[in-house]
């Protein structure tokens, strides 16, 4: 099929494009920037950027969702619209935008979805989040209420869903929901794995400061795959398909020692973890998906994975350490 993929730039939009491609699909990824060496200033994105332009059949520049660029670029025939694409600007602030990133993520949308389906375009995937209210399983607060929005992002992300749903009823397209839990790999942003990593290079304990929270950590590669697999798998009749990938499901301690575990017997270094006897629950406890992973797609190696990630930080000494 023919896919446009929007937020390729993104740690799991690279791998999603990879997947794609190595199913056989035809991937024109945009970017919103005007060419590659306009991501110098940010690295770990460079070298992703310059990893989906191997990948993808096209990339195609400064081309914003629901400017008229793009509004162009969509009518060009494609069977697949896929929105992976989210305003994330200081998504981890309590005061993060909502109303802004509503509508950044949802600009010109009824164009959007117009100019695709008047060039047989019949299906749209939106990439949504574990961490949006009532997705997943998790704690209900307070009981009986439903999950609540993990945060102001979470809040974002869920009103997107549902204009999007709204919209492609409207006209008549088969939508697909692909939620993302905690992703981990090779080109990931510097986050909780990359702290390990960094940690342990230099023979220092590495600190837990919240091993009690139940997350669903992933490797990026068995995501994609899924990403792949529901993405070719989709009906060109209306209506709404939803895929929420699985991965690893234990307290953060537990995942912490999973990682130390895989590391020690590649690497041989000492992986101590200092986990801290949690006494606060700002978010909530547990917030997981609820689809295993690895029973989804055929030929993953968990092994090979493994390997993978520590190959990455192994072959790169400064990875991690921004």
């Amino acid at each position: 099929m023919k896919i446009l993929l929007t937020g390729s730039s993104s740690f799991t939009g690279m791998w999603f494009a990879r997947a794609l491609a190595s199913a056989g699909h035809e991937v024109v990824a945009t970017m919103t920037r005007p060419s590659a060496a306009d991501y110098d200033d940010d690295p770990g994105r460079r070298a992703r950027v310059d990893l989906v332009r191997e990948h993808a059949a096209e990339v195609v520049w400064l081309c914003r969702f629901g400017e008229p660029g793009f509004i162009d670029l969509v009518g060009r025939g494609f069977d697949v619209l896929c929105h992976h694409g989210a305003d994330v600007t200081d998504y981890k602030s309590p005061d993060f935008d909502v109303n802004r990133a509503l509508a950044n993520n949802t600009h010109a949308l009824p164009a959007v979805l117009d100019a695709f389906r008047a060039d047989g375009g019949r299906r749209v995937v939106l990439t949504g989040s574990v961490f949006e209210g009532d997705e997943g399983a998790g704690d209900e607060d307070p009981p009986g209420a439903g999950l609540p929005h993990f945060s102001p992002y979470g809040l974002s992300k869920a009103l997107t869903a549902q204009v999007f749903r709204h919209r492609c009823r409207d006209a008549g397209l088969h939508l697909g929901k692909f939620v993302i839990p905690n992703p981990f790999g090779p080109h990931e942003e510097p986050r909780f794995t990359a702290y390990l990593m960094r940690t342990w290079k230099k023979g220092e304990a590495a600190g837990v400061r919240t091993p009690a929270y139940v997350r669903d950590n992933i490797h990026v590669d068995l995501l994609a795959a899924c990403y792949a697999r529901f993405v070719g798998g989709l009906p060109a009749e209306a209506g709404f398909s939803r895929m929420s990938p699985s991965g690893y499901v234990e307290s953060q301690g537990a995942f912490a020692r999973r990682v130390a575990s895989a590391v020690r017997a590649r690497l041989g270094l000492a992986c101590t973890l200092d986990l801290a006897e949690q006494t606060e629950f700002d978010e909530p406890r547990m917030r997981i998906n609820t689809q295993p992973a690895s029973a989804m797609v055929g030929g993953w190696s968990e092994s090979a994975a493994w390997d993978a990630f520590v190959s990455f930080y192994a072959d790169r000494p400064g990875e991690g350490a921004r």
